[in-house]
């Protein structure tokens, strides 16, 4: 879940910083924390969004807490490093940071309603809907293997919504919304790919995140307790923890050899759900997330193959 909730949707690896030396035990071990982390950013949005600390708070004010101590966090890394800052494309950035502001808010919604594995699952539809996206909007061509990878991962999606039956659950749709919302961000991320830093992006996304979701949280705002802001300031802190994984990560290997890793963020959500609200996941809940997952890695398998065709 990218920024939102599956840390590769938030930072293209093309942007990163200058590559260090190639160091691939450490970048899993980068990649297994930055998973960790992204779990637990939803874990903290359904305490927040249930009575588990207190009232329940809106999902929008829980999105605001994200990207207000996500703020704190990166502007704090900046005013240390200083890295060089070149001149931003705007539009991009409020087109991205508008669609992860949506899909972060939907998701902390969805995570809320069902159980983490059943929404993390579905976060993983949001390459897919990038992939479909790009034809329109980048003029990509698709080709059958993707187009059967994008079909098998909507089969799972599913089996877990099961639409048309009295089992269906509205958390499960929300949580489509917001793969269909990280889906459009990772056109925008495209769009900006190689053109400026990690940290600029991701000062500039949390900055214009937060105002965003500043004015978004006036009409449902209330005063949370004091164990709500330590679990608003924890969700934000993780988040900035699992980005910065997450760049280091893909850093020292390749994006192909560690972005499967990304799919134990399934694994540590369903461990966290059951261990603090004793949720296991349903034989139908197994099923449905391990369809996805086949999905998005053979979508994954695709464009490292496509990556190595010739020009």
């Amino acid at each position: 879940m990218t920024d939102q909730n599956a840390p590769q949707a938030a930072i293209p690896a093309a942007a990163l910083a200058p590559r260090t030396a190639p160091n691939p035990a450490l970048a899993i071990l980068l990649m297994v924390c930055a998973t960790a982390f992204i779990a637990a950013t939803t874990l903290l949005a359904k305490a927040l969004g249930t009575e588990a600390l207190g009232a329940p708070l809106h999902p929008l004010q829980v999105s605001h807490g994200r990207f207000l101590f996500a703020w704190i966090a990166i502007s704090t890394t900046l005013a240390v490093v200083r890295p060089r800052l070149i001149r931003p494309d705007w539009a991009r950035h409020v087109g991205r940071t508008l669609c992860g502001w949506g899909g972060v808010s939907l998701m902390f919604a969805a995570a809320a309603m069902i159980p983490l594995s059943d929404a993390t699952a579905i976060s993983f539809l949001n390459p897919v809907f990038g992939m479909i996206l790009a034809i329109p909007f980048l003029g990509e061509t698709v080709g059958k293997w993707r187009w059967l990878a994008a079909a098998i991962a909507f089969a799972g999606a599913m089996i877990l919504i099961r639409p048309g039956t009295e089992a269906m659950q509205p958390g499960a749709l929300l949580a489509l919304g917001a793969a269909l919302c990280l889906g459009f961000e990772l056109i925008f991320i495209k769009r900006l790919s190689g053109r400026e830093g990690p940290l600029q992006i991701l000062f500039i996304n949390n900055s214009l995140g937060l105002i965003i979701a500043s004015l978004a949280v006036l009409a449902v705002w209330q005063m949370p307790s004091p164990a709500q802001w330590a679990a608003l300031a924890g969700l934000g802190f993780a988040m900035a923890c699992a980005q910065a994984c997450f760049v280091n990560a893909m850093a020292r290997a390749d994006a192909s050899f560690v972005t499967p890793f990304s799919y134990l963020t399934l694994v540590f959500a369903a461990l966290y759900d059951a261990v603090i609200f004793g949720v296991i996941p349903t034989p139908v809940s197994v099923t449905g997330a391990g369809i996805i997952i086949a999905g998005a890695a053979l979508l994954a398998w695709r464009e490292q193959v496509n990556r190595r065709k010739p020009a």
